[in-house]
């Protein structure tokens, strides 16, 4: 997070973004759980893709990795990545 290549995100941005994200990618195999890629925004309006997984039985979420999406690569909503 503090090294991405759009600047660092710290971790208020990422509870900001957490806060009101939606769903953009599902990853069901991912082990040990399933994983998704959220995509939410900071009150600033910076857009963050944040990839997490759900424990339910400890009722605990994972946070793997957090970056800002490269608008190179991602659409210009951030929901789908752009065809090479």
């Amino acid at each position: 997070m503090m090294d991405d290549e759009f600047g660092p995100i710290p971790d208020q941005q990422v509870y900001e973004a957490a806060a009101g994200c939606s769903i953009v990618e599902e990853y069901p195999e991912d082990r040990p759980y399933p994983s998704v890629l959220v995509l939410g925004r900071t009150q600033e309006g910076r857009p963050v893709h944040v990839v997490c997984a759900y424990v339910p039985e400890e009722d605990q979420l994972i946070v793997i990795t957090v970056y800002e999406p490269d608008p190179n690569r991602w659409d210009e909503d951030f929901r789908q990545r752009r065809k090479p």
